[in-house]
């Protein structure tokens, strides 16, 4: 179910969102027998799927993939993509300011104000400011990732998660130009991904966490990554990382599942009225590459509960991102920036510093846009 999502979740954003990404192609590839035995099982899935894929010679790979191990086995290609997360993050924000959406950034939540068995306000911390505010709306969704079952707690209501760490080493060198993957089942240390012209990022590992504020990458995964990854690219033994980093993914806590492995990669939306609590909402699990399909699917519940008949149209909505430089005046009246330094920022779209300064540029113009000031 999680792979029909991706692909075509992979196919809206590409088209609603190709600044942040980069088509660079996927390849699974067997490093040994056992992996090799894998392969009809992985094409079934694929088949399954509906996922475009082909076998590719391994001589003709190796020619792409300089640095890949010359001994693998086999490589099937696959329609994978790097996503650039800031860049989207951000587009995303900049388009639903300009629809009508507010945003109130730095509060921590701490608590909320019930009447009878309805929820009607949050009480939040504002870390920007140093002061406690209170927001009151009609209908609250609860999409605080590995923090929703703490927050659905604040409201009374038990959500089960399961926080799961995925530790990730950075290399300061392009090492592939596809994205590679182990062809086996999800295991620790099995992706490496072409992040930047300078950047190599080594995936994943799986570590059930207590607190997603309080925990820490050990040294032994990260050796783990190394060990697992340098079977698919030996160079990068020789490197190492330079950095390492991890995020935190909210999976759903599912029957039988008893490790982040085993757990579905599908989302689900919580309507709390199940509970006897009114105008609450929870959407947790899924992926990255499915957050829209998410939001989707989340806001029609939204829209329908309090009367809106228009579906969402985020699957065909153009983010702000890929044509900023024809739009520099509405940026500036939206931002309340002055016009001819966000004519100046644009200014940079279509030169050889473009890479680098998109995701600070709508860093800067998403903040400003939110009522931070």
């Amino acid at each position: 179910v999680s792979a029909k999502e991706c692909i075509s979740e992979n196919m809206i954003i590409s088209n609603i969102a190709p600044h942040s990404i980069t088509d660079t192609g996927g390849l699974f590839v067997a490093v040994n027998d056992e992996e090799l035995n894998y392969q009809d099982k992985l094409e079934g899935g694929l088949k399954g799927a509906g996922i475009p894929y082909h076998e590719v010679p391994v001589e003709d790979i190796l020619k792409e993939e300089p640095n890949l191990n010359p001994s693998i086995k086999s490589a099937i290609w696959v329609p994978d993509k790097v996503m650039y997360a800031h860049d989207l993050i951000f587009s995303v924000a900049l388009t639903a300011f300009t629809n009508g959406a507010r945003f109130f950034p730095f509060r921590e939540v701490k608590s909320f104000n019930k009447d009878g068995s309805s929820v009607t306000g949050v009480k939040v911390f504002n870390k920007l400011k140093n002061r406690e505010e209170e927001i009151d709306a009609d209908l609250f969704v609860n999409a605080a990732g590995p923090w929703s079952a703490n927050v659905a707690k604040m409201a009374g209501i038990d959500v089960e998660i399961m926080p799961t760490a995925g530790a990730m080493g950075v290399s300061d060198v392009q090492l592939v130009n596809h994205i590679i993957n182990r062809m086996r089942l999800p295991s620790d240390g099995d992706i490496i991904i072409p992040y930047a012209r300078n950047v190599t990022i080594t995936g994943t590992t799986v570590t059930l966490i207590d607190d997603p504020d309080n925990f820490s990458v050990q040294e032994e995964e990260l050796q783990l990554l190394l060990d697992e990854g340098s079977m698919m690219v030996p160079k990068l033994k020789e490197l190492g990382f330079k950095r390492h980093y991890a995020s935190i993914r909210p999976l759903l806590k599912g029957e039988g599942a008893k490790g982040g492995r085993d757990a579905s990669r599908t989302f689900d939306i919580f309507d709390h009225e199940k509970d006897g609590i009114h105008g609450f909402i929870t959407v947790s699990g899924g992926k990255f590459t499915t957050s829209r399909l998410m939001a989707e699917k989340t806001s029609d519940l939204v829209a329908e509960k309090l009367g809106v008949k228009e579906k969402s149209r985020t699957a065909t909505t153009k983010l702000i991102g890929t044509n900023m430089s024809e739009d520099p005046e509405v940026i500036a009246k939206a931002s309340g920036l002055d016009y001819a330094f966000v004519k100046r920022l644009l200014g940079t779209i279509g030169t050889v510093d473009e890479e680098r300064f998109n995701p600070a540029l709508l860093m800067l113009l998403s903040y400003a846009f939110a009522e931070v000031r």
